[in-house]
């Protein structure tokens, strides 16, 4: 299958080496010089070839083409967009002359960018999919070689429209990742792990990020018992707003149990600090405007509020973060921010009106 990746950061490189692996005509696809320029030059120059390290295990991969050319998008089956969410819009809007009618554009994390898709792409027949988080985590150790240190055991994905799921599902199972389908791209955008673990533990983490100058584990060092209270919290607002929304009520770290593993008795609280002590874990944030707030808290927690406001659920928890985060940063994250105004109010109920949908289904 021809796969085209869009970004060729640390999670971009590793999937479109991984796919290759498994027989896929993969075409990386650079889509700005923010980063990653050194890796990205490097790939150009030796073919596309990349080490995966994975379990103390090398595996060589030669991704097919390398290129920051948006128009080979259009020979591609299945496009995967894997760049911040903050640049989602100006990204998508570049790629449209290049999109056709019958592919699956599939972002990963989503944000509900579903409807950034829909309200530049309108009149293009395309399948969008939402995925809750990035399938491999990884990290580029240097030009050329990605390290490995986990893979989800099970991928939910959220696909729009609902007359789409047959056919894409069965497109997306050939990938050979272990997908699972959710009702709504709303659920699998509303349940992206990093609106509630990267930002409250990035923003209670900012004196260990200045002190140690990056030199931490944030996933180890910053959920104490306190921090965690913070975090269950927040997390209850998630809960509620998506509740009012009509999706089903799940706790992050039971969405955080079913990605991480498949015994199913196991306590979803230690599933996370297993998680969180495993070894080689991946460190940092280095920095405090770091995408754990840039991204995570404009893209995720103003999001969040803006969908409380419309739903009139209270979220003070998650309104308090993201005023100490603008203040650590000296900016007005609102500002950068996703806002239900500037999704569009009557695309969100397109996408909403799916969870109505699939619970009718469920039924009958």
């Amino acid at each position: 299958m021809h796969i085209s990746i869009l970004g060729a950061g640390h999670a971009g490189t590793a999937v479109a080496a991984d796919l290759s692996l498994r027989g896929h005509e993969v075409t990386l696809v650079k889509t700005s010089h923010a980063m990653h320029d050194e890796n990205f030059n490097y790939l150009l120059e030796n073919g596309g070839r990349v080490c995966l390290i994975e379990e103390g295990k090398k595996q060589w991969a030669n991704i097919a083409h390398i290129t920051r050319d948006l128009s080979c998008l259009n020979e591609s089956e299945i496009v995967i967009m894997y760049i911040q969410s903050n640049y989602h819009e100006a990204l998508i809007r570049r790629i449209r002359p290049y999109l056709r009618g019958g592919q699956i554009l599939l972002l990963n994390p989503g944000y509900l960018s579903t409807a950034y898709v829909l309200k530049h792409c309108l009149y293009i027949d395309l399948t969008i999919v939402e995925a809750q988080s990035s399938f491999i985590d990884c990290r580029i150790k240097e030009p050329g070689t990605v390290k490995v240190t986990f893979r989800n055991v099970r991928n939910p994905l959220g696909i729009y429209p609902a007359n789409h799921r047959e056919k894409s599902e069965a497109i997306l199972n050939q990938l050979g990742f272990p997908f699972v389908y959710l009702p709504s791209v709303i659920e699998a955008a509303l349940h992206n792990p990093n609106l509630i673990v990267h930002t409250v533990g990035a923003v209670m983490g900012i004196p260990r990020v200045e002190k140690t100058k990056g030199e931490y584990y944030m996933y180890r060092e910053v959920f104490t018992p306190s921090v965690w209270s913070i975090l269950e919290a927040l997390d209850n607002e998630k809960m509620n707003v998506m509740e009012k929304l009509g999706c089903k009520r799940v706790s992050y770290i039971e969405a955080c149990k079913f990605r991480n593993t498949l015994d199913d008795n196991r306590n979803a609280k230690e599933v996370f600090f297993w998680y969180a002590n495993m070894p080689n874990p991946l460190k940092g944030p280095a920095v405090v405007d770091s995408r754990f707030i840039s991204e995570d808290v404009s893209q995720g927690l103003v999001l969040l509020e803006t969908l409380g406001l419309e739903c009139k659920i209270a979220t003070p928890i998650c309104t308090a973060l993201i005023e100490m985060a603008s203040a650590a940063l000296n900016r007005d994250l609102r500002l950068e921010g996703r806002t239900v105004e500037g999704l569009g109010k009557d695309i969100l109920k397109q996408t909403l009106q799916e969870i109505s949908e699939s619970k009718y289904a469920n039924k009958n």
